[in-house]
């Protein structure tokens, strides 16, 4: 009997959702996206989301800004935000960078909250 939950997932084939992410490989409990050379602009408002975010920075410089605290995140640094934390991103420089969430941040509309 062979698995055929595999899945690879071709990210110029992928979706991207309305606020510019692009949605990789996704299971049941955890899913990927990409954001993609996001440019500096106005500061976005601060959120809560229904799901934990990890991620790992690729290119540029921003700042993440959660329940009180900034830190500066730039080329190969990583981060949490915890489910449910007020935070919001402000970009400094052209910024490319990777996400998990879990649960699947596009599943049941939680990325359009």
């Amino acid at each position: 009997m062979s698995d055929t939950s595999v899945q690879k997932v071709m990210s110029e084939n992928s979706p991207h959702g309305d606020m510019g992410q692009k949605y990789l490989a996704s299971g049941i409990h955890v899913a990927m996206r990409l954001w993609e050379n996001e440019q500096p602009e106005d500061d976005k408002e601060m959120r809560q989301r229904d799901y934990e975010t990890v991620g790992y920075v690729i290119e540029g410089k921003a700042e993440l800004h959660l329940e009180g605290q900034m830190v500066v995140l730039e080329k190969g640094d990583s981060w949490v935000v915890p489910k449910g934390a007020s935070h919001t991103y402000k970009i400094l420089e052209a910024f490319t960078a990777v996400e998990a969430t879990s649960p699947p941040a596009q599943a049941h509309g939680r990325d359009e909250e």
